[in-house]
């Protein structure tokens, strides 16, 4: 009788251990699908990014249950010395940790920089969008830089983000850069070489936010050819530093073209 309980008790952990490795992956697959598609459904315009933050937000909490269960299941199969369970709960537990590690790394970065979403090489005279404008009008985000106050924590979170200067003429850097902004998948909306000015749309890769970009190339004082970047975010406070990312990353590129 005693070994017959014994073998039922068995059976039923070996149940319950079979459905909470299958209950984990279910729910990280879920949770990840749902945090994957409340991004992508924004960038394709099937509802708002707020709707989108909160299906982010139960993908999270769906993928946290998956954690939870695929980790009991990884528990109980060591303790009962079950290899295929404890083997078969590790996806779970690694799909649900990337979810829910994804907003964890957006949040240690936004803690990480100033809660400011427009930067520009230069902070005295920063370029003026005018081809982009009337698309940021019905924007959170102002069409005109946000002055001083953005100004001081840029300087202070972002030095090194100045303008640019190249022994190259205006002609060939107008060029090189617009070819450039094409390259990287930018939406060139306008480049006028007489006033040399280029203004383009880049579009993040996740939510699909658009951000506004304008490039200024103009003749410094010692003859060479300056070049000025703005960057700028038409919703969030925060950017969570991407425009300044995106500024370094294009005067990097171009200088390595010129």
């Amino acid at each position: 009788m005693t070994r017959h309980h014994g073998v039922a008790g068995r059976r039923r952990q070996g149940w319950i251990i079979s459905l909470l490795v299958a209950a984990g992956l279910v729910l990280a697959v879920g949770g990840a699908l749902t945090a994957a598609l409340a991004g992508l459904g924004h960038r394709w315009g099937w509802w708002h990014f707020t709707t989108g933050f909160a299906g982010l937000r139960w993908g999270v909490y769906a993928s946290a249950a998956g954690l939870v269960a695929s980790a009991a299941a990884l528990v109980g199969a060591m303790v009962s010395k079950r290899p295929r369970p404890a083997l078969a709960s590790l996806p779970g537990i690694a799909l649900a940790a990337v979810v829910i590690a994804l907003p964890l790394v957006q949040w240690q970065r936004a803690m990480g920089v100033p809660p400011i979403h427009d930067i520009s090489t230069d902070l005295e005279d920063p370029p003026a969008f005018i081809a982009v404008a009337p698309q940021r009008e019905a924007a959170p985000n102002a069409v005109d830089h946000p002055g001083e106050a953005t100004a001081r924590l840029q300087r202070e979170a972002y030095p090194d983000v100045v303008p640019m200067r190249l022994a190259a003429g205006r002609e060939a850097v107008f060029a090189a850069a617009e070819q450039l902004a094409r390259d990287l998948g930018w939406q060139v909306v306008e480049a006028d070489p007489a006033e040399g000015r280029i203004e383009a749309v880049d579009r993040t890769f996740w939510f699909g936010f658009r951000d506004d970009v304008v490039i200024r190339i103009s003749e410094a004082e010692d003859g060479r050819t300056r070049i000025d970047l703005r960057s700028a975010s038409r919703v969030g406070q925060s950017d969570i530093g991407v425009n300044a990312r995106r500024i370094r990353h294009f005067l990097t590129a171009l200088d390595d073209r010129i």
